[in-house]
């Protein structure tokens, strides 16, 4: 075998190869082809190896099957009130239809860009301006029903929509800062106002059971003194009524009882009262003791 019989073979060896290298394809996971034959579609590959009939098949899209998050430009869009503001959204979809998707419009994502502003345009016209800064979850579940019905011939599933940022006018925001600042200050003023009504109450109603417990204090005071007295006289009462019980116990006689009268009355004449008034009994005893002092004071009578 001549030279160039060698590189014939190796020529034709390195079309075969080319050929079968064009000829298998292997479709990836989360991935689909969409296959023309002759022009016209022919078939969807999915995940794994196939076989493309060279001349006649050819690739006309190469379609992911995962989730895709669009982010799109801040739109510009009017309020029920004519206030212009600027909203961008993020919007959430999948191709569950790569044929759909390949032949149901014209440059798909741009479609649902131009859709999506539309859409948005239409739902925040209906609405005033704090409807909108408040509505965030009414605008996004009525946007992504909107999408889904709009892109469902395009074999694309709308899963979710948000509203990423609303951006009013400077001047607008300067309004609603005042009014926030204002509000803010209106609420540090009623807590405040709030909080001086409770320390007030607490201090009132810290005085009046301090006050009470001054004066339950004090009843006990009186009440413990009251006893105390009470139990020191009947303490004295019963020791008199003791002696009493003793002195009648021992029977004393008439002298000695005539003799302690006398020291009552001596008491009583060392006290401060202006009249003494003296039994008859002691009166007699007076008049002997006054004899016997004159008889001791003249020894010749």
């Amino acid at each position: 075998m001549n030279i160039i019989q060698i590189l014939a073979f190796l020529i034709v060896l390195a079309v075969f190869a080319a050929i079968i290298a064009y000829c298998v394809r292997i479709v990836p996971q989360a991935r689909a082809y969409v296959v023309e034959r002759l022009g016209a579609y022919h078939k969807t590959w999915h995940t794994g190896v196939h076989i493309l009939v060279p001349f006649f098949d050819r690739i006309s899209n190469k379609v992911t099957l995962k989730e895709i998050v669009k982010d799109f430009e801040p739109q510009p869009v009017i309020t029920k009130d004519n206030v212009t503001m600027q909203i961008d959204t993020v919007v959430y979809f999948q191709i569950t239809d790569p044929k759909l998707y390949t032949y149901g419009v014209e440059r798909p994502l741009n479609a649902i860009e131009n859709l999506t502003a539309t859409t948005l345009r239409n739902i925040i016209g209906d609405l005033e301006l704090d409807e909108t800064l408040t509505s965030r979850d009414i605008i996004n579940t009525k946007m992504r029903a909107i999408l889904d019905e709009a892109t469902d011939p395009w074999g694309v599933k709308v899963a979710r929509v948000e509203v990423k940022n609303i951006i009013p006018p400077r001047d607008i925001q300067d309004s609603m800062e005042k009014q926030m600042r204002a509000e803010r200050e209106r609420r540090e003023s009623i807590l405040r106002a709030e909080g001086e009504k409770r320390a007030a109450i607490l201090t009132a109603e810290g005085e009046k059971e301090s006050m009470i417990l001054r004066a339950n204090a004090k009843k006990e005071s009186m009440i413990a003194e009251a006893e105390g007295e009470a139990q020191a006289m009947e303490r004295v009462f019963l020791a008199q009524s003791k002696g009493i019980e003793m002195i009648n116990n021992a029977g004393p006689s008439k002298g000695f009882l005539t003799l302690k009268g006398y020291e009552a009355l001596q008491q009583l004449a060392n006290g401060q009262s202006t009249k003494i008034i003296v039994p008859s009994e002691l009166q007699n005893i007076a008049g002997t003791l006054a004899s016997l002092g004159e008889v001791l004071k003249d020894p010749k009578k």
